[in-house]
């Protein structure tokens, strides 16, 4: 987020409890604001020939934080008090 204000995060399946875990760390550190989500589903096939299935799907727009800077500096800092 540093290089860019905006970040999607997406996942699938099982991995959608990481995804949101992750945006919500974002946002409780105030780093990130929450733009947009959306759900929907995918088909897809078990192996090459094999049954289909509809797997779950979740994006997130996240957005850069009024205090990403103020966050960031915060965070460094503290890092380097850890290092000295």
């Amino acid at each position: 987020m540093q290089q860019h204000n905006e970040v999607e995060l997406s996942a699938l399946g099982m991995a959608i409890a990481t995804v949101v875990t992750i945006a919500e760390i974002l946002k409780n550190n105030e780093l990130a604001v929450e733009k947009k989500i959306m759900t929907s589903t995918v088909d897809m096939r078990e192996d090459a020939g094999g049954r289909p299935l509809q797997k779950a799907k979740i994006e997130i727009l996240l957005g850069k934080s009024e205090k990403f800077d103020e966050s960031m500096a915060a965070a460094a800092a503290a890092a380097a008090e850890e290092v000295t």
